[in-house]
């Protein structure tokens, strides 16, 4: 019934007259308790439709205090509930069309409520409902939205628009020069912001690899944080970009915060992991822009644009598909419809390496070059009642499709034993056990002291240095990431190992790969890739063709290691928890956030209280452990408030912990660069076994389940070690004999969760792969 009545009144101003008359809109509220997901979802889409563009529904509901209650559905478990919610009260915003201080009082008040609790929502439907919402509200205020951006233009480019006599005085930094910010002094904080310089892409790629700083022929006034509006990248991070912290006092102190808030949001969703939330956030800005230049052009002949930012931030990789609703359950999410010009359309499509060539307008084609190097063009958003154009989704017409599928189904807990579907399920059950079997036997086979670990699998050359490994549980394929792009190595189509597929993960310039994670391994899996800048990306059928599922940020105070400086930071740690579906993540910041995936939505955050960063994670019924550089390890119990959640700190590491492995029996098994490994019992204050490799360890891994530890060691070797009184089983040195392994000098190492196999990666761009030999 309200899937008719929300079809009868959606653009139907006679529908919406009688539904008003019919006091439809008391009759809805008074229904939000329930608990079904899709009614809730469908009373806020009609709602929604009832009021959109219609000044007598919009006081109706304000009498009714109809915002506040659609407020209580952004904190729903289900996200079409949370995107309706956004959905309901951005058509709201758009019907009034006669501005009073109570309205614009009341609108603001929406604005800021939805950017405080939706920004980091880890759905990127709901997201796009936002971007859509904030659209509406910059054409509710778009004087002083335009105000804003002119004096962010005159911080970016430290010259005065109003000032300027001609375009070509005007002295525009380009996108590339913007991108080399780089700290000039260390972070004290956890999140600070340093000082910053600028300089060519080239000085800073040159910078980062020597580990030096020169000082850049231009300055700039204001730190822009990764990315945003006239695009410099910064030393904080997306949290201080959302409350525009990171601009001086001249955009700061003459505007009010509602405003500052809501620029600060559009530029952290024109970062977003989602490119087509990207997209949308970019396109809301580039129009606000447009429309400043339009007004300064027409008043004083000014022809300066809006720098590029977030599309030229993101390195050239493939695209991800459009994300789903909830990355474990459900149908395709809607995608956006924006309305483009030609000549933007043709400059994306002959764009080479990021750098879009666009035709220029024919009235403004005399204009300097440098004034247009890079400027994209976008239609402007409608404010009156003709033809809209600007960003849009199709959220109603996607949450229609509910209808179109059989709803009452006979049988519906029964299983076809002779489905397709059945079959293919129960072969990777099968395959699941056949592992473990080989697993335990291995496992005694290590106790018992009858085989050695040494038997090469296969090497693989990669084009670029890898930085983090990942074995999939329950097969051999290693899931490989170098700095922006993730390789599977497996053994199909051949016996030997080879790179399978491979794809861009989508990072910035300035971000990389820290993190791997399987999920949902037991039946067809899921791989999260985390990076330094907090966000984290969903991949699905990386064996044949991967694509996006979804992508959020995880811990917007994440600062990239490339602008951390002298500071230590491991970037983006992640830990899964299957039987919970949580997501957990850790790195430079003040908190560990637990993320509950099934609702994409934050669960917690977990106070580290600590200044070193965050270097391991591990999880394990109801127990994180987390290791940090300064040597402490930390327990947490996450099914307690935040506040006590922390019930036990080991303190006897005194140097960085490698790595961090929390086993059966309430066993944790912790290694630090020292070469010192210890066995704890997390009902005890102190170690119940110390062991010693007498060596520096570069790179450590300890085995899930098995009793064994790997190290390579100063002395250019791998040696595995017995957690029995560290033992030495086996050494593999570098280069050993004409025809001994392939070795190089080794940055990270990573054993298998379930079989004893052991992946080595080297800085000279080679992956080898050890498997277990039993006598």
């Amino acid at each position: 019934a309200v899937f008719v009545l929300s079809s009868v009144v959606q653009g139907y101003k006679q529908g919406q007259d009688e539904a008003v008359a019919g006091n439809l809109i008391s009759i809805c509220l008074n229904e939000m308790d329930e608990a079904d997901p899709v009614f809730k979802q469908w009373l806020a889409i009609c709602l929604g439709t009832l009021w959109d563009k219609h000044e007598e529904a919009r006081g109706r509901a304000t009498r009714c205090n109809a915002p506040e209650s659609l407020e209580t559905l952004l904190l729903d478990q289900t996200p079409e509930v949370r995107a309706a919610a956004v959905y309901a009260l951005g058509t709201f915003i758009n019907s009034c069309s006669e501005r009073t201080e109570h309205a614009n009082t009341l609108d603001q008040n929406i604005a800021t409520r939805l950017l405080q609790k939706i920004l980091e929502d880890g759905s990127t439907l709901v997201r796009k409902e936002l971007v859509v919402t904030m659209q509406y509200v910059v054409n509710s205020f778009p004087n002083n939205f335009m105000a804003l951006m002119r004096a962010i233009a005159d911080e970016d480019d430290g010259t005065s628009l109003l000032s300027s006599s001609s375009a070509s005085t005007l002295g525009r930094v380009s996108s590339e020069d913007k991108l080399s910010r780089q700290v000039l002094q260390q972070r004290r904080s956890v999140v600070g912001i340093p000082q910053s310089m600028t300089g060519s892409v080239t000085e800073l790629n040159r910078m980062g690899d020597l580990g030096i700083l020169t000082t850049p022929k231009r300055g700039r006034k204001s730190v822009i944080g990764l990315a945003g509006v006239g695009t410099q990248h910064h030393v904080a991070s997306l949290a201080s970009l959302a409350s525009m912290a990171c601009y001086g006092p001249g955009v700061t102190a003459k505007f009010k915060p509602f405003y500052l808030k809501v620029v600060g949001g559009l530029m952290v969703l024109e970062r977003d992991p989602d490119k087509e939330v990207g997209t949308m956030a970019r396109q809301v800005l580039d129009t606000i822009y447009n429309k400043m230049v339009a007004a300064e052009r027409e008043r004083k002949g000014s022809g300066v644009f809006r720098s590029l930012s977030q599309a030229e931030l993101h390195s050239v990789s493939a695209p991800g598909s459009p994300a789903k609703a909830s990355f474990m359950l459900g149908d395709s999410p809607p995608g956006h419809n924006t309305t483009l010009p030609a000549s933007f359309r043709q400059g994306l499509a002959g764009s080479v390496g990021g750098q879009h060539s666009l035709t220029l307008p024919s009235d403004l084609a005399s204009k300097p070059a440098q004034a247009w190097l890079g400027r994209s063009t976008v239609s402007d958003i409608s404010e009156d009642g003709g033809q809209e154009t600007g960003v849009k989704t199709n959220f109603l017409a996607w949450s229609a499709k509910h209808f179109s599928s059989r709803l009452m189904k006979l049988g519906e807990d029964m299983v076809d034993l002779e489905s397709e579907e059945y079959w293919a399920r129960q072969w990777l059950y099968d395959r699941n056990e056949k592992v473990k079997r080989r697993a335990a036997a291995e496992r005694k086979s290590v106790e018992e002291g009858s085989g050695r670990l040494d038997d090469q699998l296969g090497v693989v050359k990669i084009p670029q240095p890898p930085s983090v490994l990942a074995y999939e549980p329950y097969t051999s394929s290693l899931a490989v990431a170098t700095r922006d792009s993730i390789l599977l190595v497996g053994n199909k189509p051949g016996p030997s190992p080879q790179v399978t597929t491979s794809w861009g993960n989508g990072n910035s310039r300035v971000s990389q790969i820290t993190s791997l994670q399987f999920c949902n391994s037991h039946e067809r899996g899921l791989l999260v890739a985390g990076s330094d800048d907090g966000c984290v990306r969903v991949w699905r059928g990386w064996d044949e063709s991967p694509h996006l599922v979804t992508g959020w940020t995880l811990l917007p105070e994440m600062v990239p290691q490339s602008l951390a400086g002298s500071r230590v930071s491991y970037g983006l740690q992640l830990a899964w928890s299957q039987p919970d579906q949580l997501l957990v993540g850790a790195g430079d910041a003040k908190n560990i956030r637990l993320w509950d995936c099934s609702a994409e939505v934050r669960l917690c955050d977990l106070p580290i209280q600590s200044d070193s960063c965050v270097t391991c994670l591990h999880m394990d019924k109801g127990v994180l452990a987390a290791s940090f550089g300064d040597g402490q390890i930390k327990l947490f119990d996450y099914r307690a408030p935040p506040a006590s959640a922390r019930i036990m700190a080991f303190r006897e590491h005194k140097q960085l912990v490698l790595s961090l492995k929390m086993q059966e029996g309430g066993k944790i098994v912790s290694g630090c660069t020292e070469g010192v490994v210890k066995v704890w019992d997390i009902r005890r204050q102190s170690s119940l076994t110390t062991l010693e490799t007498n060596q520096p360890a570069v790179s450590l891994d300890i085995h899930q389940s098995a009793p064994v530890f790997a190290a390579w060691t100063s002395t250019q070797q791998i040696s595995f070690h017995s957690l029995h009184e560290g033992k030495v089983l086996n050494q593999i040195r570098y280069h050993e004999g004409l025809l001994g392994n392939r070795l190089g000098p080794v940055n990270c190492l990573k054993f298998h969760p379930s079989l004893i196999q052991l992946a080595a990666a080297s800085t000279d761009s080679h992956v080898s792969m050890f498997g277990y030999r039993r006598y």
